[in-house]
């Protein structure tokens, strides 16, 4: 506006604008600015307001076995996310802004899929599993609009944990009994991790728990008893960028013991949590300097690996609602009409 107005008073003769030229200025301006909504609408109210009100998310298939209730407008109710409703009701497909499909309930194939998508109408892929874990992926290329993972760079991501800023948090390190600890379920030798404890067991003792060992712990026994062991062992069970699990999270940070982990390079740790709050396996020549490390650490060098606690607060992602719930979140900033051509070669990237 303040551009065109100068410019009339430079077109209209002895420095002032003429009525005519001001007139036609004026109609110029607000034809510009009606255009630019008509031309950007979402850039007035956003692209939810496209769609209807709320926004409609399908699960095809919920993730877990235990199917919760989300007939009542649960994200808003128990994440303060509003214009956002749940369904399982596979026969409200028509209805549905987004379908969610977890990559553990696509399998075997296609024929799991609905026979037809609607215009306008996005796919999501869903999985929290590493690519070691994840089979047949060739076959869903230019099936989904958008890839909701653990990976930073998904469209809409879902980390396992994270850290969260809580200025009036105290450090609490837990009474301690023993020196290492390890929960495995899973014990494959090919894996990494267990060639990785088999050599450093030559070194130190390691307190074993879970499955594999035949020492299960119940839900409500997990915590307590690691929280007495100095260190943990978090060990992922491949490795990958960005796969960083419950393992971290919960089984070290939560639990109150200085996770040593195994897993992606320690930068990418980094960029979920601060460099002195853990211990690489990388960042030793071998794992008996590694056990030396752990063996003969002072009090005072241990309770560094506490700082953390004195500005933040461990949050864990385990209801699956509440990962569900972040796409209506994400939704209008998401790019819309776009498939990924071959969702195997990103997931491998």
């Amino acid at each position: 506006t303040s551009m065109l107005l100068a410019l009339s008073l430079r077109w209209s003769p002895w420095g002032r604008p003429g009525v005519k030229v001001l007139v036609t200025a004026g109609v110029f301006v607000t034809t510009l600015w009606n255009l630019r909504f008509f031309l950007n609408p979402s850039k007035g109210s956003g692209e939810v307001s496209k769609h209807r009100q709320p926004l409609v998310i399908l699960v095809w298939e919920w993730p877990s076995k235990q199917v919760p209730n989300v007939s009542r407008d649960v994200c808003h109710e128990l994440y303060s996310i509003t214009g956002c409703q749940l369904t399982t009701e596979q026969q409200l497909l028509h209805q549905a802004d987004v379908v969610v499909f977890p990559h553990s309930r696509l399998q075997p194939g296609q024929d799991k899929l609905p026979k037809e998508r609607l215009p306008g109408q996005n796919w999501v892929w869903v999985s929290l599993e590493s690519p070691s874990n994840t089979r047949a992926l060739a076959a869903w290329n230019q099936t989904f609009n958008w890839v909701m993972t653990y990976r930073q760079d998904s469209d809409i991501f879902i980390p396992y944990g994270k850290l969260v800023p809580n200025w009036s948090a105290t450090v609490n390190i837990p009474a301690k009994t023993n020196l290492v600890s390890w929960v495995i379920s899973n014990y494959h030798r090919t894996q990494k991790r267990a060639e990785v404890y088999k050599n450093l067991s030559r070194y130190l003792h390691v307190n074993i728990y879970g499955k594999a060992n035949n020492k299960p712990l119940c839900k409500d026994c997990l915590l307590p008893t690691i929280s007495k062991s100095k260190f943990y062992l978090a060990f992922e069970n491949s490795i990958h960028r960005d796969y960083i699990t419950e393992k971290l999270w919960r089984n070290s940070l939560l639990a109150g013991t200085v996770p040593v982990v195994l897993g992606p390079p320690r930068a990418n740790y980094e960029q979920f949590i601060p460099a002195d709050s853990f211990i690489h396996v990388n960042d030793f020549g071998s794992l008996e300097e590694l056990a030396t490390f752990l063996k003969t650490m002072n009090s005072s060098r241990y309770q560094q690996f506490f700082a953390w606690q004195r500005r933040f607060s461990v949050k864990l992602y385990t209801d699956w609602r509440e990962r569900i719930c972040a796409i209506c979140t994400a939704y209008p900033h998401l790019a819309h009409g776009r498939l990924y051509p071959d969702l195997q070669s990103w997931f491998n990237s």
